[in-house]
């Protein structure tokens, strides 16, 4: 795990608010990258795909805003939160999250679910080939850099 101070007490800040989840949630992208014992460059936030039921009983309650997901030509999810200012690292929560593939909008769903102990609490990703699969259909160029870095720890 290459955790830095900011990245840890982010991921333990969201532990605790998902300890509360019903459904299975997900930190994807570079923190999972992280998470996995890959360095995956700079780390700007947190994503956390999670289920609209959640999302809709878990993020009030710790004052998170829902929102419709913001226009992205590559991404969109049916609810966005953003937690900022709790945490040193933005957290993006997001439900129903799709990716473009150029054709068509797909879902982001992981199948599989690996949980790593961060600072005492439970956090999910994806298992590593997933991941990399993920990160390889997002197509931006840090995305594929870090799915190279997963690769080669195999």
């Amino acid at each position: 795990m290459i955790v830095g101070a900011p990245l840890l007490s982010s991921l333990t800040a969201i532990g605790d608010v998902m300890v509360d989840a019903l459904d299975p949630w997900w930190i994807i992208a570079s923190a999972a990258v992280a998470l996995h014992g890959v360095d995956p460059g700079h780390v700007a936030d947190v994503d956390v795909l999670l289920s609209a039921a959640d999302a809709h009983r878990i993020l009030p309650m710790t004052g998170i805003q829902l929102q419709p997901g913001s226009p992205h030509a590559a991404f969109r999810s049916s609810i966005l939160g953003i937690w900022i200012g709790r945490t040193p690292l933005p957290v993006e929560f997001m439900a129903d999250f799709h990716r473009w593939s150029g054709e068509c909008w797909l879902p982001v769903q992981p199948a599989t679910r690996q949980c790593i102990n961060v600072g005492g609490v439970a956090v999910f990703v994806p298992e590593r080939a997933e991941l990399q699969e993920i990160l390889s259909t997002f197509g931006r160029p840090k995305d594929l850099a870090r799915a190279r870095s997963l690769a080669a720890l195999a």
